[in-house]
């Protein structure tokens, strides 16, 4: 058999591939240990790079409706990226600050009243379950030997959670160092997503041209064509995302308004902040909002859930598909399993990430089982 020397290439080159996999396996620990140390470092940028693709997308949508009108060479066109920028951060700031000062401190408020009323009715049920045990005198005996100390089932919670939370909790050092690591973390990611806001037109045609130097002109076009999708797919399910949950919080709010249920407005910013995690969002909101009512009203609590049912049904029949409609173009089953997974992996972030992710994965997958159906010439499936 007569081997060219694009063969011989193509050998060598499997072959360096099956030594690496071989020695890669043999020193997993080795590559592990490297592979987290250089994430360590990088992850500063990571995280940039996400906050200049989420803020990327009301900076855009400002940039175009305030100052798309004007002319190019203009001050206000040169003014035009960095107001909007700013406007953009200063949203996401207020809107955390709103949730922060809104819902942070009424649970604060409702959890000291909830353990007031706990530790009032602790004697109250003693003494029924004694009434209701008094001929079986162990069970007597039991309850009467019980003492319950508030402040003592308390600490016992915090130091349960101390301890199962590991050591970096007992250490006063470790605790303050991973505190300053977060901080540096988010300060140098938000300065690099600046950075990258502020440029990205002149980083883009930078990419642009280190692809079509290193790689193949074919290949480039497809790695543009997916990070386009990505993008288009990413921006319309952020933007969608936002608008739903406004419309669902607004909802919350005008209908217990007018039904006079406590805790309007907290509910209403609550849920329109949690349905911004897709599938399972609203529902936390309406855990915490019934949570809250119950200790108000307890009747007005089940009546609550009862609002959320239907007022679930018509945003997620009415409004939703209006608003998003199938911007992600991703199935409903394959959203469960994206929020899902994108939850046990990485929390929050990870729901919201996984669906935008999952539907650029199914958008590619499609587009190539399409094309191979055309190719192979078979339409009646």
């Amino acid at each position: 058999m007569d081997l060219n020397k694009k063969d011989m290439k193509n050998i060598m080159l499997l072959i360096l591939f099956g030594v690496l996999v071989y020695v890669g396996i043999q020193r997993i620990d080795m590559i592990w240990f490297f592979l987290s140390a250089f994430l360590n470092v990088v992850y500063p940028f990571l995280l940039g790079a996400a906050m200049a693709f989420v803020l990327n997308v009301p900076m855009s949508f400002l940039e175009r409706k305030l100052f798309g009108s004007l002319k190019e060479n203009s001050r206000g066109k040169k003014a035009a990226r960095p107001v909007s920028l700013l406007l953009s951060i200063l949203l996401v700031a207020g809107v955390m600050l709103l949730v922060i000062l809104v819902v942070v401190p009424q649970l604060g408020q409702t959890i000291l009243i909830i353990s007031d009323s706990v530790e009032a009715a602790l004697p109250k049920v003693q003494a029924w379950a004694m009434d209701t045990f008094r001929n079986n005198t162990q069970i007597v005996q039991w309850i009467q030997s019980l003492e319950f100390d508030w402040n003592n089932i308390i600490n016992t919670a915090v130091n349960f959670l101390k301890n199962g939370a590991g050591n970096v909790l007992s250490s006063t050092m470790a605790v303050a160092r991973t505190l300053v690591n977060v901080l540096v973390n988010f300060f140098v990611g938000f300065v690099f997503a600046v950075y990258i806001l502020l440029q990205k037109e002149k980083l883009s045609v930078q990419v642009r041209k280190i692809c079509y130097a290193l790689f193949p002109q074919k290949a480039v076009k497809k790695i543009l064509e997916v990070c386009s999708l990505s993008y288009r797919t990413f921006a319309s399910f952020v933007s969608g995302q936002c608008v739903e949950a406004v419309i669902l919080g607004s909802m919350f709010f005008v209908t217990m308004t007018l039904f006079r249920f406590p805790y309007a407005l907290l509910i209403g910013v609550l849920i329109a902040f949690t349905a911004l995690i897709p599938v399972f969002g609203a529902f936390i909101g309406c855990v915490v909002g019934a949570f809250l009512i119950l200790v108000a009203d307890p009747m007005k609590g089940v009546a609550f859930v009862i609002l959320f049912l239907i007022l679930q049904q018509i945003e997620g029949n009415l409004i939703y598909p209006h608003v998003v409609g199938n911007s992600v173009g991703l199935p409903s089953i394959w959203v469960l399993v994206a929020v899902t997974i994108g939850g046990s992996l990485m929390g929050v972030v990870g729901m919201l990430v996984f669906i935008p992710l999952a539907s650029i994965i199914y958008t590619l997958f499609r587009q190539f089982i399409y094309k191979r159906l055309k190719e192979k010439k078979i339409h009646d499936i």
